[in-house]
């Protein structure tokens, strides 16, 4: 045991240590380039909290022990801004940008404009001092408790020479998959669940307690600033180049525009990205480069005219709802589904919108055979937004969500203060065929041949009632059914065979363990070694577990303790299933790269390529850096494509991928493209 630290020698190390993980924080969550394991980076802000401990005079609020911590706030203070925090006017077509263009004069810098929540963040000296909302633009709420949570702020500017006072100003906002996520968790919990991200994000940041706040998917991006002491920037460029040097996340797309027609075409080409960034935008930002002739410009009470904000028109369609269906959940959630008259809508034909809950029909007043108004929620999920009242005929049904379940055999039961209706019997047959589904997915464990249509037949014929009996179905039960001749029969006993052997995470996110996505389950199965262990931990342990927590972990917890649950799994185990880690073996070719992948590629889907990269030692993140090794573009590439380009990384189109990693990744039966975007 080494000898106790003398107080010199902890200041140093807690120094040390605090500027280690700032560091390691910024590759992980702005450079996408971990240098550490997620355990390596656990037992060193362990290290850090420990020594806080020990030594209690070296504490420091900007800590990052601190990112989470303290007990809930009883409100938030209101404070003013030292700088106002304006608004920005919007043009709405083509003409309106050539004329601001015209008026101006460039060269001008564009950006995305995040649909998010915006924020003041003030430094004096380097150091963190607080965050202000806009609120009405003089003074807004102080949410820095709740902004340290989030893990890209930098709590101390990346600087040797910080100036005294250097405020920033960005836009919180929810990434697209975590808001499908928590959406998806609150659902199965019987919570209402949110709107669109930034009512999400916005309902966050309104939180009291920092601790909750820290499990919501929030992230934030800068791209201004208010007061300043000490450092002046002459462009805009230059600032934005100055906030990535300080440590904050900027726009990876922000071209220079020379006039109003480079300006409309990368707005457009904006428009065409929107995708494939991880937040939601519902416009572009133009700015006038050239800083000094800010003050000149002037502008109005609410607007400055150095700035202003093309807004993309919300598309929407009309169109019939011909029917209410009920949409089961994995972990037995019903939703109910708008069935409607196919109709194109932002690029694609869209056939279903969810209608959430009970409620959400009763107070839009949605009956079915209405004629309604339709859009992207978020540009993520079709929406009814609205019933067109004056088209009735009069022979719209109202929809009784409980008269439906039960027209499909479902017994729906509510928990007293839950919105969401669910099923009470997991073993029912449609409950059923939805587990079935999911464990068989490709992301679970990958059994080919097994669609939700052969899962209906074995269902239907009472062959298969949980998982587990997959593992005892023969050829000749199968050459029973219709449709069913020798080759195919035996191509899904094949499968089912193969998918024993399946890497340890893919059976934790079969299992349908509530909460535990596949990225969860990839997490779990890099800390225990076998599902014995797992079973014996409890919430405490899971809890500490990077980016499982106490919700994921009780979920898990409460999982193992059922009894059939437990059964399932021994029955499973000895079918022969994989319940553990994989022995350390195979290839490293590529131990230490980095990829991105973007666009689509014929060979190989996501999942695919990414597997066959982490399989052979390398990491795949989704967004492009000066320490991504690779990136790998397949037709359709986008902005990832044309960073990648910009800043000398390698490219690697579909057949140089292919000859990396070498003939271990040959399509599987599969045929036309596959989609590769991360992120």
């Amino acid at each position: 045991m080494s000898d106790p630290l003398n107080s010199t020698e902890a200041q140093k190390e807690i120094a040390k240590l605090r500027a280690e993980i700032e560091r390691h924080n910024r590759l992980y969550y702005i450079e996408a380039a971990p240098e550490l394991t997620d355990r390596e980076f656990d037992l060193m802000l362990r290290r850090l909290t420990d020594l806080e401990t020990q030594f209690p005079e070296f504490a420091d609020p900007n800590s990052p022990t601190q990112r989470v911590g303290g007990e809930p706030l009883k409100g938030f203070q209101n404070a003013a801004h030292a700088v106002p925090m304006m608004s920005l006017d919007n043009l709405f077509t083509q003409e309106e940008v050539d004329a601001y263009a015209a008026k101006h004069e460039g060269p001008f810098v564009l950006e995305p404009k995040i649909d998010g929540i915006s924020i003041s963040v003030r430094y004096e000296n380097g150091q963190f001092v607080q965050a202000l909302t806009r609120g009405d633009g003089e003074r807004g709420d102080n949410v820095s408790a709740n902004l340290k949570t989030i893990s890209s702020l930098p709590l101390r500017l990346q600087s040797d020479n910080p100036p005294a006072v250097f405020e920033v100003r960005g836009e919180v906002y929810m990434t697209r998959s975590g808001f499908a996520a928590l959406n998806e968790q609150r659902q199965e919990a019987g919570l209402e669940p949110f709107a669109n991200p930034r009512n999400a994000c916005a309902g966050s940041m309104k939180l009291l307690d920092p601790r909750e706040v820290a499990k919501r998917p929030l992230d934030i991006l800068f791209y201004g600033t208010g007061q300043l002491d000490g450092i002046e920037f002459s462009t805009h460029r230059e600032l934005l180049d100055t906030l990535t040097a300080f440590g904050f996340k900027t726009a990876p797309f922000a071209p220079t525009c020379a006039d109003g027609s480079d300006l409309w075409k990368n707005i457009e080409q904006l428009d065409q990205m929107r995708d494939e960034f991880e937040y939601e935008i519902d416009g572009a930002v133009i700015k006038i480069d050239d800083r000094s002739r800010y003050a000149g410009l002037g502008g109005t009470a609410k607007f400055p005219h150095w700035a202003t904000a093309y807004k993309y028109p919300p598309e929407q369609a009309e169109t019939t709802l011909k029917e209410i269906t009920i949409q089961i959940g994995r972990t037995g959630v019903l939703t109910p589904v708008a069935e409607l008259e196919p109709v194109q809508l932002a690029g694609t034909v869209v056939k279903r919108a969810t209608l959430h809950n009970e409620d959400e029909i009763q107070r839009k007043d949605i009956r079915i055979g209405d004629r309604v108004i339709v859009e992207k929620a978020g540009e993520i999920i079709p929406a009814v937004v609205r019933v067109v009242k004056k088209k009735r005929t009069g022979i719209e049904q109202p929809f009784n969500m409980i008269a439906a379940c039960e027209a499909l055999g479902i017994n729906p039961v509510k928990i007293e203060g839950e919105v969401a209706w669910r099923i009470d019997d997991l073993h029912h047959p449609a409950m059923l065929k939805r587990w079935l589904t999911h464990f068989a997915s490709r992301n679970g464990m990958d059994i080919d041949g097994l669609g939700e249509s052969i899962v209906e037949l074995l269902v239907d014929a009472e062959l298969v009632k949980s998982p587990a009996d997959l593992y005892s179905l023969t050829k000749p039960q199968l050459l029973g059914l219709e449709g069913f001749k020798e080759k195919k029969a035996q191509n899904l006993v094949d499968g089912i065979e193969a998918s024993k052997s399946r890497p340890f995470d893919r059976i934790l996110f079969a299992l349908g363990i509530r909460h535990v996505g596949s990225g969860a389950a990839r997490i779990l199965a890099k800390e225990f070694p076998n599902i014995g262990k797992l079973m014996e931990a409890d919430v405490q342990a899971l809890e500490k577990i990077r980016d499982i927590g106490p919700i994921v972990g009780k979920s898990i917890v409460d999982f193992f303790q059922c009894l059939e649950n437990r059964k399932l799994i021994e029955r499973l185990q000895a079918a022969g299933v994989n319940f553990e880690q994989a022995a350390k073996g195979g290839s490293d070719e590529l131990a230490g790269l980095t990829f991105v992948l973007t666009g689509t590629m014929e060979s190989l889907s996501r999942d695919e390529a990414g597997d066959e990269i982490r399989k052979r030692g390398g990491s795949v993140t989704s967004s492009v850096s000066k320490n991504t090794d690779y990136v790998v573009a397949g037709e359709k590439a986008g902005s990832k494509l044309a960073k990648a380009e910009a800043l000398g990384v390698k490219v690697l189109d579909e057949a140089a991928f292919l000859n990396l990693i070498g003939s271990a990744a040959q399509p599987q039966g599969k045929s036309g493209q596959q989609e590769l975007f991360l992120g």
